[in-house]
Order: C-alpha cells, then structure tokens, then sequence
C-alpha cells in the first residue's frame, strides 16, 4: 500500500488520490473526472495549481466508457460504505485503445479514515483492486489488496495493521454490465473482509489478548485447574505461618 500517499482537494473539484497510478511527473497526477492534472507540493501535502490534462494522458473515448461507468458505481459503493472515503478508477494499461478487441486495466482505489483522537482512536481504510479486461477470453479478472489500520490510545497503546489479498473474476460484457459485476465484487469482498475483522474484535478477550498472558506462573509449574478443590488458601497460610498443629 506504499503506493497510496495522500488525498487532497484541488480548488472546488471534489477529492483526488495522489498515487502511483495517477503519477505524471514527480509533482504531477492526473484526475480522470476532471480531465486534470494536479500540481502538489509533497512536503506541504497541498495542490499549489491545476493545469488541463494533454490528449496523450486522456485515454480512448473507448476506453474512457468503461472507466466512467465503472468510476460512477465506485462511487455509489464508497458513498455508502465509507461516508468520508475517496476513491479513483485509473487505466493503467492500454488507454489508447480504439474498440472491442483490444485488452486493457483499470486500478481501482478506495482510501477512508476515521480520525478521533478525542476518543482515544483513529482509523484507516485501504484498497487497491487491479482489474483487467481481457478481450480474447470474455473474461475480466480481479485482484485486491485490502488494508486495514486500527489504533487505540486510552491508557494504553494497541495498534492493528491487518492485510489480505483476494481474487475473483467476472464476464467482458458491456461498460454499464461490468461496472455493475465489478463494483458487487469490490462489495462483497469488502463486506465480507469487515465482518470477519468484527468477528476477530469480538473474541479478542479469550484469544489474542489470553493468549499474551503468562504462559506459566513465577513456579514454573502450571496451575491444575481441572482440581482446583485441592487447594486451601487457608491451609498454606497455616503452614507457612507454622500454624498447622497449634489447634
């Protein structure tokens, strides 16, 4: 995920991801939607001006069909998940192809955070979907990377940095049919990614957190717990206490 820096917000055009994917030049990225590139200044974390895409960096209106439709249902999916993510479809491979029968990628990049440090903790979402189409077979195959950043700062400091990586694929059908197929993968991977993360939080008091307990107590010995009827604290103090024959 070392590839997605940032999302910041040129003049009155809505959120735009700094990322590889979108990089032009070292200060340079292109914003699809708005068929403009963004002039940042890294060290501010700031766009200092925008400038109108060239006609080599805008894709094929062919192409550019299938990004759109695609990038509109990203952003219902996002808008309803993530209330405060951004995200971006970018071609990173064949933009300038004309028609049917040409191959071709698309990246799709979901950032979201939640920051509340009042309470103690903040938040972070991360996805990178790499989507190809490949026109010989029908076939359109989808890869994703999830990431997810969790910390918690109330007299304490527990912090969770969870990954996964996942697979799936769908038909080469139209951009409006693909758009729909692709944006219900990214749901239900997602979903399902996020339910599994809350399942874990559930049972972390009798798994993860048990487990970073003692292993054995300071005599080394463990505690027989399945005879615990055995054991009399007020007989080890009598005998520690040297008590035991004084009745």
């Amino acid at each position: 995920m070392s590839s997605l820096l940032l999302g910041i917000r040129i003049r009155n055009y809505p959120n735009v991801l700094v990322t590889s994917f979108n990089e032009i030049d070292k200060n340079e990225y292109f914003d699809p939607r708005s068929a403009q590139v963004a002039i940042v200044d890294h060290l501010k974390q700031v766009c200092t001006d925008a400038r109108p895409a060239n006609d080599d960096e805008l894709p094929s209106s062919y192409i550019e069909e299938y990004r759109c439709a695609f990038d509109a249902e990203i952003i219902k999916y996002v808008s309803e998940a993530y209330p405060k993510g951004i995200c971006c479809v970018y071609c990173t491979n064949g933009k300038d192809m004309e028609g049917p029968g040409s191959s071709f990628e698309f990246v799709v990049v979901i950032s979201a955070a939640r920051l509340s440090p009042q309470n103690f903790c903040n938040g972070s979402w991360r996805s990178i979907w790499t989507v190809e189409f490949k026109d010989d077979i029908q076939l359109v195959e989808v890869r994703g990377k999830l990431q997810v950043g969790a910390h918690y700062f109330e007299e304490g400091n527990v912090q969770l940095d969870a990954k996964l990586e996942c697979r799936d694929s769908t038909m080469f059908q139209s951009p409006d049919d693909c758009a729909v197929s692709l944006t219900n993968i990214i749901r239900h991977h997602e979903t399902e990614y996020l339910n599994s993360l809350q399942t874990s939080y559930s049972k972390l008091p009798d798994t993860t957190f048990k487990d970073l307990r003692r292993k054995l107590p300071v005599t080394r010995t463990l505690f027989p717990w399945h005879n615990t009827l055995q054991f009399s604290l007020t007989r080890d103090i009598q005998k520690n206490l040297g008590l035991e024959n004084s009745e």
